[in-house]
């Protein structure tokens, strides 16, 4: 996408404005698939989380992929955009029983990661298939609020708990036929990852009819010129060659699955917004924009780094300024960045806002969500309107005083 489509789309749709190209998350959604093109049953379920317009799921599910949900409601989206109930894979956490029963009325695979929950579906609804999240105990993720296979994580069943989870599913004869785990997010050290593996491999020895297993995701994805990624190449080298040794010792070709989100939309984003001011302090230079953490929280909450550039005035003398926006508290985007020379009316693009950015979105300080767009064929096509006023106010309810 170049700079003068760019700024015809904000002409065209307003700002800010987030964008998305189709081509970008086919090639990487192809990327994926190639690098483990040597397991003769791949499954990629994209997580749905990480972007939710009902026009990006029935992108992927074009592509052949499936879906990784967390809620009723994405598997509602699922189903919406046309996805078959056997291509959904529903792993909640801390939701109630009563959930995810309605969740298996809709024919969709579930995936459970608490002991008392698992005891409690199992003997009420032994027949049903049911995958299990497995905690490994190994930390991997660039941050703590990302990293979820550590021992002090509210996601899975630790591995020290397998005799436990063995004596419910005897004793209850439920139908295991998946296991699962997801160590965090950003993972660098492919070592780490395979260790984890290990793990898992060694966990399903113990269950006889398995369909699958999911090793989760979390590759990290580059957010600037020359910065490291997973090597999804070697990786995808190695754990196939090791999943297919699992496969003929366990005695059957089982089904390796995975639920990237992050990998498949991050690059494929754009968010753009537009310069209000730039304010000159006794030691700092701002550049105020029509934004805020109310449209990308991303940098305040987990400290990531988006990389903006001014594609208003590609070409300007470089400057230092701290990118902010217009929420009512400490609002940063960046602290001094090197960026071309800012004018008040400039537009800046956030570069890696495909995933968890519109999603994570909210109307803080009674602000609208930005629109949507997916350049689709080469055409850009509006996916999600502008919000206005009248949505502010349309499931509130004004009483009398």
């Amino acid at each position: 996408m170049n700079n003068k489509t760019l700024l015809q789309i904000v002409k065209d749709f307003g700002n800010p404005i987030y964008i998305y190209d189709a081509d970008t998350i086919a090639s990487q959604y192809k990327r994926l698939t190639k690098a483990f093109g040597k397991v003769k049953q791949l499954r990629v379920n994209y997580a749905v989380k990480a972007l939710s317009n009902i026009s990006i799921l029935k992108l992927f599910n074009s592509l052949g992929s499936g879906l990784d949900t967390v809620s009723i409601q994405e598997v509602r989206l699922g189903l919406k955009a046309g996805f078959k109930p056997e291509d959904i894979i529903y792993t909640p956490n801390g939701v109630s029983l009563e959930e995810i029963e309605a969740v298996t009325k809709l024919g969709v695979q579930i995936n459970i990661d608490n002991l008392s929950i698992l005891e409690q579906f199992g003997t009420k609804h032994p027949n049903v298939p049911v995958c299990i999240r497995i905690n490994p105990h190994v930390m991997a993720g660039g941050n703590t609020n990302i990293s979820v296979g550590h021992i002090d994580s509210k996601f899975g069943i630790s591995i020290h708990q397998i005799p436990l989870l063995l004596r419910i599913v005897e004793n209850t004869k439920m139908n295991i036929n998946g296991i699962h785990m997801h160590t965090g997010s950003d993972i660098l050290d492919i070592d780490v990852f395979l260790y984890a593996s290990e793990i898992l491999f060694e966990t399903a020895k113990n269950f006889k009819d398995l369909e699958f297993i999911d090793f989760g995701s979390g590759f990290k994805v580059p957010y600037r010129a020359g910065d490291i990624e997973t090597n999804i190449e070697e990786l995808g080298q190695k754990l196939s060659k090791r999943f297919n040794e699992f496969c003929t010792e366990y005695g059957r070709d089982l089904t390796l699955a995975f639920e990237p989100g992050k990998f498949l939309v991050s690059e494929a984003g754009l968010f753009l917004a537009k310069v209000n001011a730039v304010k000159q302090t006794t030691s700092t230079v701002f550049a105020q924009i029509d934004s805020g953490f109310n449209h990308l929280i991303r940098p305040m909450l987990y400290g990531s780094q988006h990389e903006i550039i001014n594609i208003s005035n590609p070409k300007g003398r470089e400057r230092f300024y701290s990118v902010v926006g217009y929420i009512c508290e400490t609002d940063t985007f960046a602290n001094n960045r090197r960026i071309n020379e800012i004018n008040e009316g400039d537009i800046l693009c956030f570069k890696n806002a495909g995933a968890y950015c519109y999603s994570m979105a909210s109307n803080y300080n009674s602000r609208y969500r930005p629109a949507e767009v997916l350049i689709y064929k080469s055409k850009p096509q509006l996916i999600r309107k502008r919000e206005t006023f009248e949505d502010i106010l349309n499931n509130q309810v004004e009483i009398t005083i």
